[in-house]
């Protein structure tokens, strides 16, 4: 565990040119880096079709579309979206970048190559659903 709460902390919000928000790097984070190593935040699973009850437009469904992670019927999300943690906010790479992170076991995700003090991170959404 760190010492002080900015200690292994890779990365921050701030503004994107891909998509409103985004998660930059606040220093150099070598590759094969767990950037989020230390987000412990429990998450649910619950089924896709439960939010059939909720009205199509409405900003709950939104919740889901904007930050669930798709499994099968399954959707994956915090145990309440007020505790979204900055790893929910990766953006897809622009079109024919590649990603510069990558999602493993436990959904830890890892730098796939070196990534340099204020670059954005990026992630194929896809890669979650397996």
């Amino acid at each position: 565990m760190p010492d002080r709460p900015h200690d292994l902390v890779w990365a921050r919000l701030g503004a994107s040119s891909r998509h409103g928000v985004g998660v930059f790097a606040i220093m150099f984070i070598p590759k094969g880096t767990d950037i989020f190593a230390n987000d412990q935040q429990e998450m649910v699973w619950i089924e896709a079709d439960a939010l059939d009850t909720l009205p199509a437009e409405s900003e709950q469904k939104r919740l889901y579309q904007d930050f669930a992670v798709r499994r099968g019927t399954l959707l994956g999300c915090p145990i309440n979206f007020n505790l979204l943690t900055v790893g929910w906010y990766l953006n897809e790479p622009d079109p024919g970048e590649e990603a510069n992170v990558a999602v493993g076991d436990g959904l830890a995700m890892t730098a796939v190559r070196d990534i340099a003090a204020g670059e954005e991170l990026t992630i194929r959404y896809s890669t979650f659903s397996g």
